[in-house]
C-alpha cells in the first residue's frame, strides 16, 4: 500500500512539474508559419512591420478603411497564425472598414517569445505605431481582441480610450482556466502570467462588447458573465 502511495504521489509531483515548466506552452500553443495575404485571396492587403518598444519586429497585415470608415485593430488568440484569422478580417474590409491584424512576437514567423508582458507591449506598441504612421486618434480605433488577445484589449483599454472595445471569448484569468483545468494542483503558486482580466475589466475607459458561446469549451461561457456583472 505505501508502495502505491509513494508511486501516486510521485507520479503527482512529476505531472505537476510537467505543468510548470510547460506552461508557457501550453499558453501560447504558437503557430510560427509565416504567410502572405495573397495566399488568402486578399490583395488589397498590405504587409506592414511593426517595431516594438523593445526592438521586436512584427508582422502585420493593413487594409486602408474608405472615407469616413471605421478602424479595427484585430488581437488573435493562442492558437492561431495570421493567415488562419482571415476569415475573421474580411468582413470588415468588404465593409469598408480600415484593419490591422497583427501577429505576436513568437506567432507567424516572429521573433521573440511570448509572455504577459511581452504581449503588453506588442499591443502597446501598434497603437502607438498606428496612431504616429497612419494618422488615427485612439478615438478613432476599435479594439478586437479574441480569446488570449482580450487580455491585451483589456490591458489597453486601461491606458487608453478607444472608440470601442470588443472581446470575444475572454476569460476571467488564466489562473481561474488552470484551476478548472488542473483542479488538484495549487495552480496559483507556479502560474507566471496570470492575464487577470477580471480585476481590470471594470477599469476599462471605453464602451466594451462581451461576446461568447454557451459551447466554447475552451472558455466557459461563465467567463464572460463574471466579466459582463463586474
Amino acid at each position: 500500500m505505501i508502495k502505491y502511495i509513494i508511486s501516486a504521489f510521485f507520479i503527482y509531483l512529476l505531472i505537476g512539474s510537467m505543468i510548470f515548466l510547460f506552461q508557457r506552452k501550453i499558453i501560447f500553443n504558437i503557430s510560427d508559419k509565416p504567410n502572405k495575404p495573397e495566399d488568402y485571396e486578399l490583395n488589397n492587403i498590405k504587409e506592414l512591420k511593426i517595431q516594438t518598444s523593445d526592438g521586436v519586429d512584427l508582422l502585420a497585415w493593413y487594409s486602408r478603411p474608405k472615407k469616413n470608415q471605421p478602424m479595427l485593430v484585430y488581437f488573435h488568440g493562442n492558437s492561431f497564425d495570421i493567415g488562419e484569422r482571415t476569415d475573421r478580417i474580411k468582413r470588415y474590409i468588404n465593409n469598408g472598414w480600415g484593419v490591422l491584424l497583427l501577429a505576436w512576437r513568437g506567432y507567424s514567423g516572429n521573433l521573440g517569445k511570448p509572455t504577459e508582458k511581452n504581449l503588453y507591449i506588442d499591443g502597446e506598441s501598434t497603437i502607438k505605431w498606428i496612431i504616429d504612421n497612419l494618422n488615427f486618434d485612439y478615438e478613432n480605433l476599435i479594439i478586437y481582441g479574441e480569446s488570449l488577445g482580450c487580455a491585451v484589449a483589456v490591458e489597453l483599454g486601461t491606458r487608453y480610450k478607444f472608440k470601442s472595445i470588443i472581446l470575444e471569448s475572454p476569460f476571467t484569468s488564466i489562473l481561474d482556466i488552470a484551476r478548472r483545468r488542473y483542479k488538484i494542483y495549487p495552480v496559483k503558486y507556479f502560474i507566471l502570467d496570470k492575464f487577470d482580466n477580471y480585476s481590470k475589466i471594470d477599469k476599462i475607459l471605453s464602451p466594451v462588447l462581451i461576446i461568447s458561446g454557451k459551447r466554447d469549451e475552451v472558455v466557459p461561457h461563465s467567463h464572460s458573465d463574471k466579466l459582463f456583472l463586474k
